[in-house]
């Protein structure tokens, strides 16, 4: 069965950054695009960032681009979010997802998820 483990969420303050990971197991990573989501309370779960099978493409969505950085080691099946500069409005859950489609912004397009991890930001 895949596995796909998030890690690094926490508590920071506005302006302070994290690095989140997600360790994939049972999963063919290097034949997999692997994006990041969040879903905050209340809200439906939104596209962050996605990279290809190599790495050496990525998307943001607007509201991440310039703060947040995607990268991926297949040798270690595992794909990074570094998250600088952060604001409130990042507080939320982050999930990553893998899929077989590249680049897939929506979450339908993912086939498998991790189980999330808690990011919050005070102001």
């Amino acid at each position: 069965q895949v596995q796909l483990v998030e890690s690094g969420g926490g508590l920071v303050q506005a302006g302070g950054s994290l690095r989140l990971s997600c360790a994939a197991s049972r999963l063919t990573f290097s034949a997999y695009a692997m994006g990041w989501f969040r879903q905050a309370p209340g809200e439906e779960r939104e596209f962050v960032a996605t990279t290809g099978r190599s790495g050496g493409s990525t998307y943001y969505a607007d509201s991440v681009k310039g703060r947040f950085t995607i990268s991926r080691d297949n040798a270690k099946n595992t794909v990074y979010l570094q998250m600088n500069s952060l604001k409130p409005e990042d507080t939320a859950v982050y999930y990553c997802a893998a899929s077989r489609v590249f680049p897939s912004l929506s979450p339908g397009g993912y086939n498998y998820w991790g189980q999330g991890t808690q990011v919050t930001v005070s102001s």
